[in-house]
């Protein structure tokens, strides 16, 4: 028998689909269903590997653990991951397929859709109900004939929808009306609920307002959400990242994240900007820069472009300048290709650029191939002293997705490492200079390790002066997600929910 499916669409991108999806995974999970996340197609940077190896987006891999169950490629058939304004990479079940330009990526509908169909099939036979997310907004009229991830994929499961506004913008009745307006009269059939999220103050308010929505439209509003800033579940894309709020103290490490214009899987820092004593910055200009104690070059889809925007905004002077200046520095992926010498790319397979020049912090040459690395991985450090001090033999857990073969003989390789989905795959990886100030590697996830990260920013806080690191805020993910959970369950009408989803609670 097909799973129950309900279906999230909002009236906007960033308007809080991929958190509600995660929410009633989480409430399905509680209230005893086997519960999975779908979307179809996803356009992110931040992406994640399921333990076979495949890459999907990091939203869905985000709402899989709030389900308590294993991503799998079927959660989210299609990834774009844009390398431009108007090309990108298609990540398909879960490996590289092709790199198109956008005006060109529709006429692969045809092709994609079976991949899709099937994958929503499959996760329906195996589980009692599916929260499937849309993307962006169905009223997209410009897209409408070839979208196949909102009110197609609604149309095809028969699913009832959740229409979610975000009142944060401003104008969420304006928003919800239009987008009813604007559907078809089979589409807007489907839509059996509106949730209006991000709300701030006394909901009373909104009272007249949702009667005049209810009366206009002849759908019910399922509940108000209000706004939060105590519950700490991964972003999904940039847009996270703005009106973030930072510590700024002496007393504070202070930690500074270049934000690259193709700036990918940046969840990777969570950890750290959760930590009481951390001021974590997110920044795109060099006089943002100021004097932090750690440098965080992260991942970046476009490694050689990324390289060349930090080169022509004045970092990489700066960033030398600093190291020479005591500053400790992490590359991550892409930010750890950019420490080497050089990037070659002879097959122009990221860029049109054959070669390049990197900061020369670590003595390694990167050449990019069309092969795209994409594991889980755990293991163990192998070697600590400056920045890894007193870090032996403590375990690392994360997930390598790169292209691009790195090689070189580092003072200290730091990390012996396993793949899970390889047998007999154990290697060394990363690299550390001989001071142990400057730290490379593929692993994302590497500050998900509360030992090995309280450790690294312990040796920060020895090394340039700061005072012992107080207690940590981090909070266990399982506990976010039941926080996430009653939340909404206190804010939604869950009887209505139940209703449209056809559980029959």
């Amino acid at each position: 028998m097909a799973a129950n499916v309900i279906m999230v669409q909002g009236t906007a991108s960033h308007a809080g689909k991929s958190l509600m999806v995660a929410a009633l995974c989480r409430i399905f999970r509680q209230d005893g269903y086997n519960v999975a996340p779908f979307k179809a197609q996803n356009m992110s940077l931040n992406s994640f590997v399921t333990p076979d190896g495949g890459e999907i987006g990091r939203a869905q891999a985000v709402q899989a653990e709030a389900a308590c169950v294993l991503p799998t490629v079927e959660m989210n058939p299609i990834l774009l991951k844009p390398e431009s304004d108007s090309r990108s990479q298609i990540v398909l079940m879960g490996k590289p397929y092709d790199t198109v330009a956008a005006v060109n990526y529709y006429d692969l509908k045809s092709h994609l859709w079976p991949y899709v169909t099937a994958s929503l099939d499959k996760l329906r036979s195996e589980y009692d109900v599916i929260v499937i997310e849309g993307a962006g907004s169905p009223a997209e009229v410009n897209l409408s004939d070839r979208e196949i991830v909102n009110m197609r994929v609604a149309r095809y499961a028969n699913s009832p929808v959740l229409l979610v506004g975000d009142i944060e913008r401003g104008g969420v009745f304006a928003s919800l009306i239009g987008t009813m307006e604007i559907l078809e009269q089979e589409e807007r059939s489907l839509v059996k609920a509106f949730i209006i999220n991000k709300f701030r103050g006394d909901s009373t308010l909104l009272e007249s307002g949702i009667r005049f929505l209810e009366e206009r439209t002849k759908v019910p509003v399922a509940g108000v959400i209000p706004w939060f800033h105590d519950i700490y579940i991964a972003e999904e894309d940039i847009l996270g990242l703005e009106g973030r709020q930072y510590n700024q103290s002496s007393t504070h490490i202070d930690i500074s994240v270049i934000q690259f214009p193709h700036l990918s899987n940046f969840d990777d820092f969570d950890p750290l900007e959760d930590e009481t004593s951390v001021s974590l910055r997110y920044v795109n200009s060099v006089n943002q820069l100021g004097n932090p104690d750690l440098i965080i070059l992260p991942g970046s889809k476009t490694t050689i472009s990324d390289l060349t925007w930090l080169r022509e905004h004045g970092f990489i002077d700066k960033i030398l300048d600093l190291y020479h200046n005591g500053t400790f520095i992490i590359g991550i992926c892409g930010g750890y290709q950019m420490l080497g010498q050089k990037i070659l790319d002879p097959d122009k397979v990221e860029s049109h650029i054959a070669e390049d020049t990197g900061l020369g912090l670590l003595p390694l040459t990167t050449v990019f191939a069309g092969h795209k690395e994409t594991h889980q991985v755990i293991g163990k450090v192998l070697q600590g002293t400056g920045l890894l001090a007193g870090a032996n033999y403590l375990e690392i857990e994360g997930y390598e997705i790169h292209m691009g073969l790195s090689t070189g003989k580092p003072d200290i390789t730091p990390f012996e490492l396993s793949r899970r989905d390889i047998q007999n795959s154990t290697h060394q990886e990363g690299a550390l200079d001989s001071e142990g100030r400057v730290l490379g590697t593929f692993v994302h996830g590497l500050f998900q390790s509360t030992p090995l990260r309280r450790a690294i920013l312990d040796n920060v806080a020895f090394y340039r002066g700061k005072p012992v690191l107080e207690e940590s805020n981090v909070t266990k993910k399982d506990e976010e997600y039941n926080k996430l959970a009653a939340l909404v369950r206190k804010s939604l009408a869950m009887d209505l929910i139940y209703h449209i989803t056809g559980c029959g609670k």
